[in-house]
């Protein structure tokens, strides 16, 4: 125990940076817990889409859309998505939302701008397009 309070005194910036990498990693798991915004995965998107009816909401750019996305989903604008603009939506505040997004990272931001404003079931599917193309599940064009 001498050694590591020796080590932390002799080496403060890689003991500071060591505190804050673990402060951060426990944050990771623990943040979403506390979230009001949902990650899903494919299996319970399907469920959702097929019993619920969810809306998927897709956030990729048109091109990216345009080469294939799950059916039924509805493509937003990024320049909506920046703004928080979902007023295209505002009828369906009640009714479960799927955000989905290329690789599941930047849907997260959107489904909390979506929470904040009155969006009741908002989910994230995790791993986004890549992991529901990856399962073989069905794919529009």
């Amino acid at each position: 125990m001498d050694h590591f309070i020796e080590f932390a005194r002799d080496n403060m910036v890689l003991s500071i940076i060591w505190v804050a990498l673990v402060v951060m990693l426990i944050y990771s798991y623990i943040a979403p817990m506390l979230s009001s915004v949902k990650r899903v995965n494919n299996h319970q998107a399907t469920l959702l889409i097929n019993k619920e009816d969810a809306i998927v909401l897709d956030i990729r750019p048109q091109k990216d859309f345009k080469t294939g996305h799950i059916h039924g989903a509805t493509q937003i604008k990024p320049d909506d998505v920046r703004n928080a603009n979902f007023s295209k939506l505002e009828k369906e505040k009640n009714t479960p939302i799927i955000v989905v997004c290329a690789m599941g990272n930047l849907a997260s931001g959107t489904a909390n701008s979506m929470s904040k404003q009155g969006f009741a079931n908002v989910s994230i599917l995790e791993g986004g397009m890549s992991s529901w193309q990856s399962a073989s599940l069905p794919v529009s064009k």
